[in-house]
């Protein structure tokens, strides 16, 4: 598969990505025109670097188990983190965050999964891909209609745990791509002429976007280990999944939730499916 990642100059600095420009946190109406219309939004400054410091180390704390995947030659990635401890668990209603969660998918909308990740040098490989596909029974004449609009039913929030650049396998995406109505094809690496585009970051900063939408990870040839936190969350009516099964919720984890994490962890009033 030939890829539109481009090559990696090793006196480039970490800097925001010029293509992709960042929405403040406080512009809830910036966010939600940034997801219509790129189906993804970079969100600056969303946790402090005293938070940044405390998740790094909460995630070099963390030990494989049951579906828990990776060693040290490669990456890590450790599943439904937020049942582990607490520190997980505050990540899932951020400030600014689950506002626009619940904006796109509903105000009873609930996490699916809470992902943590190691990355080490040489670990990871670009693959274009999206995460989950709906309706693609629809012509491409409807999704190229401006006038056309499908609310989102899973979305991602990628939270940086320090600057990205070209060389710690960052994310790349293709905004816009969600309205493609369909997955990537093999060998594909540009959608209507449009190329991947690297997520340049600060340690901090959200990257939030819908499942639609064409995006990559990327090789980590720098000689860092790369920290990423990923926050799913979907509609109430697409199902959770948390793992390993049959699950069980951590009860010092729901003694100290709020009423929203809650939620988010699965606790909804009763609807017409339960």
């Amino acid at each position: 598969m030939k890829s539109s990642l481009p090559h990696v100059t090793p006196t480039e600095t970490a800097a925001r990505s010029v293509r992709q420009p960042p929405v403040m946190l406080s512009d809830h109406d910036g966010q939600l025109r940034a997801m219509d219309t790129d189906g993804c939004v970079l969100i600056p400054g969303v946790l402090s670097p005293e938070e940044i410091v405390a998740l790094r180390s909460a995630l070099d704390r963390l030990q494989p188990f049951g579906f828990d995947s990776g060693g040290e030659k490669t990456r890590y990635h450790f599943k439904c983190v937020f049942n582990r401890e607490r520190i997980w668990l505050e990540q899932s209603d951020r400030q600014g965050i689950i506002e626009l969660a619940e904006s796109l998918m509903g105000s009873q909308c609930h996490m699916i999964g809470m992902t943590a990740w190691k990355t080490f040098p040489g670990g990871d490989k670009p693959w274009l891909h999206t995460d989950k596909l709906w309706n693609p029974y629809l012509p491409p004449s409807t999704w190229m209609d401006p006038k056309f609009s499908l609310p989102p039913l899973i979305c991602t929030a990628h939270f940086y745990l320090q600057d990205q650049s070209r060389e710690l396998c960052p994310t790349y995406v293709i905004p816009g791509s969600h309205r493609s109505g369909r997955n990537v094809e093999p060998g594909e690496s540009t959608w209507l002429g449009r190329e991947t585009e690297p997520i340049l970051c600060k340690a901090g900063d959200c990257l939030f976007f819908r499942s639609e939408v064409w995006h990559s990870g990327s090789a980590n040839t720098s000689d860092q280990v790369r920290y990423l936190l990923q926050v799913h969350y979907a509609h109430r009516d697409v199902a959770q999944k948390f793992s390993p099964w049959p699950f069980q919720y951590n009860p010092e984890i729901l003694a100290v939730a709020t009423a929203r994490q809650r939620r988010l962890l699965g606790e909804h009033p009763e609807s017409a499916y339960g």
